[in-house]
């Protein structure tokens, strides 16, 4: 553990438990060293531009297309190092107890088909244990858990009222009434590999060091061409963006020896160093990106499984954008607490931390105003009949790291089994720039509302178009309807 363990936790009442203050996003001031850092930059490099503005375009010129140049060996670096683990041999012998936490809000519309999914893990029941962690003030999510046909093993968890109103809060109020030896987490719209528990267990089991804290699934999108809130180029893209992530990025770093931004879902943990590090931090927007980080503080590693879960994409820009708003909000909140002493995460934990979420906010920034840039001077120059004003080898770098990307991505995509053309690549830019319009909502919402949760509506499946690579059971059509029993804020088991 390093110093910050040593810190005040959120364990006081009425608040819920958590990372030590120092490493948590409900700290909103910088600390001395950022504020001392961002003063320094930003007034170094308004007296370069205004004493030497030339000398400063100069270097310009020569920082960026270095910058884009390292991002695309990080790529190949991942490309070539992202080879998956085997499976290890399911063994035959007793299994650890697992927990199964599934924290809900607002998804009365799809527990029927959540429970159904869950039902299909294949591990013995006597040593399941698990947990639809819901909301006091969500009746109608309640009723609903109340009336599906869940399995003897599957229990009903009501969150008492309390702030802030997130699923990380949520979580650990599960953590704290866990009796398994591992945990995992799921979402509303998940569909796991029935024998991803026992993968899991088998992983942890052959860890000769004992530092295996988590263990990430793949997370897959399975596109659903008839579903009303379909749309195809968003659809396609999310779906090949979590390809290159799962199948290529997460992979690669794993065997590089990195830490990671872990996935919200399918993540599976040791409870007793879960614990050990305060669980999840109920004020970050993406506690998983933090956990991630946190655990490594901790001197713990992380891994990957090969048994995805399925999952389908959010739909249209209506829930596309408030989703990824969040994913920016909580990037920047985890940016912010891990770089208040960033070199207790080591030099390697530090590489980790800027090339995953400082690139992505970097990118996420920059993304629409380059495609701009450069689509105005090759129209500029092709309409004067000149040769674009692009210096040749700054246009050759960007061009070196969009082809990464795409190179990743189709990797991934084959990978997969998702579908992934010349079309596809083609559209990818448009897609990237939609990331600018999140990153500037996102920098907004974190001055203004930094707690906010932006709640993605999930649906149940519609029949799914099924390919060889996405073969899945037929979902249940809806389990028998039971009168609900009253509830209160207690564990509820099944009777």
């Amino acid at each position: 553990m390093d110093a910050f363990a040593t810190d005040e936790r959120l364990d006081r009442p009425g608040v819920a438990p958590g990372p030590p203050r120092a490493l948590s996003a409900v700290r909103r001031s910088l600390t001395g060293g950022q504020a001392l850092a961002l003063l320094a930059v930003g007034a170094g490099l308004v007296g370069w531009v205004w004493y030497d503005p030339s000398g400063f375009q100069a270097a310009l010129s020569v920082v960026v297309p270095a910058i884009f140049l390292a991002c695309a060996l990080w790529r190949l670096a991942l490309i070539l190092a992202s080879t998956r683990p085997r499976p290890p041999e399911l063994g035959t012998g007793p299994l650890p107890r697992y927990t199964v936490v599934a924290a809900l809000h607002d998804e009365a519309e799809v527990m029927p088909q959540l429970v159904a999914n869950l039902a299909a893990l294949d591990y013995p029941a006597d040593q399941l244990e698990g947990f639809l962690a819901l909301e006091a003030h969500d009746h109608e999510t309640i009723e609903a858990a109340y009336a599906a046909d869940r399995p003897d093993w599957l229990s009903i968890l009501i969150v008492p009222p309390g702030e802030p109103r997130t699923k990380p809060r949520a979580l650990n109020h599960a953590l704290a009434r866990a009796t398994g030896r591992l945990i995992t987490v799921y979402d509303a719209e998940d569909d796991p590999d029935p024998l991803q528990l026992r993968e899991a267990a088998a992983r942890f089991e052959h860890d000769p060091t004992g530092t295996l804290a988590c263990l990430q699934a793949p997370l897959r999108i399975r596109r659903r061409t008839h579903s009303p809130d379909a749309s195809p180029f968003l659809d396609r893209q999310f779906a090949v963006e979590y390809a290159a992530l799962f199948e290529v990025v997460l992979p690669g770093m794993t065997r590089l020896g990195l830490p990671f931004p872990l996935g919200g879902t399918s993540n599976h943990f040791r409870v007793d160093i879960l614990k050990q590090v305060g669980g999840w931090d109920a004020w970050n927007v993406t506690e998983d990106a933090d956990l991630g980080f946190r655990l490594w503080r901790s001197g713990c590693r992380l891994g990957v499984l090969t048994r995805p879960t399925w999952e389908t994409p959010p739909g249209g820009l209506h829930a596309w954008l408030p989703q990824r708003n969040r994913w920016m909000k909580g990037f920047m909140q985890t940016w912010g607490v891990h770089t208040r002493q960033p070199f207790a995460l080591g030099p390697r934990g530090l590489l980790a931390l800027v090339m995953t979420l400082g690139v992505s906010l970097a990118s996420a920034a920059v993304h629409a105003p380059s495609v701009a840039w450069v689509a105005a001077s090759v129209l500029v120059a092709a309409v004067a009949g000149i040769s674009p004003s692009t210096p040749i080898p700054a246009l050759s770098v960007l061009m070196l790291g969009a082809g990464m990307a795409w190179v990743s991505a189709l990797i991934g995509a084959r990978r997969a089994g998702v579908p992934y053309g010349l079309g596809d690549m083609l559209q990818a830019p448009a897609y990237w720039s939609l990331l600018s319009l999140a990153f500037a909502h996102a920098a907004w919402r974190l001055v203004t509302e930094p707690f906010a949760w932006d709640k993605t509506r999930h649906r149940p499946d519609p029949e799914p178009d099924l390919t060889p690579e996405t073969h899945a059971a037929p979902l249940d059509a809806g389990p028998p309807v039971r009168l609900s029993s009253p509830h209160g804020l207690q564990t509820v088991p099944t009777p």
